[in-house]
């Protein structure tokens, strides 16, 4: 267990390392600097699809996928990372306390 432990932080280590060492060095092209940007949309929707979606769960009910909502409106109108988690948790929390969840 510890060699596992002592191995994945000598990754994280290498990994943060490299990326100031290595930024003017490598240059990847065009073709992948668009895929990685198109990936990382993707990626955010399908993490919102499954946060909203309850599929093979128990009823969500009403208050998960309104916070989702509000945190998805935020973040496309480009707010601040903190603002948009707050105020998703705080729509969720309010829609549950209202009692529409």
């Amino acid at each position: 267990m510890l060699a596992g432990a002592l191995a994945l932080a000598a990754g994280t280590y290498a990994f943060r390392w490299a990326g100031p060492a290595l930024r003017n060095r490598i240059r990847p092209p065009d073709r992948i600097t668009r895929l990685l940007d198109i990936s990382a949309t993707v990626l955010l929707t399908a993490l919102v699809a499954v946060t909203t979606l309850p599929l093979g769960t128990e009823s969500l009910g009403f208050a998960v996928p309104a916070g989702v909502l509000v945190g998805g409106v935020l973040a496309w109108k480009q707010f601040p990372i903190l603002v948009v988690i707050l105020a998703a948790a705080a729509t969720t929390a309010l829609v549950r306390v209202v009692g529409f969840s």
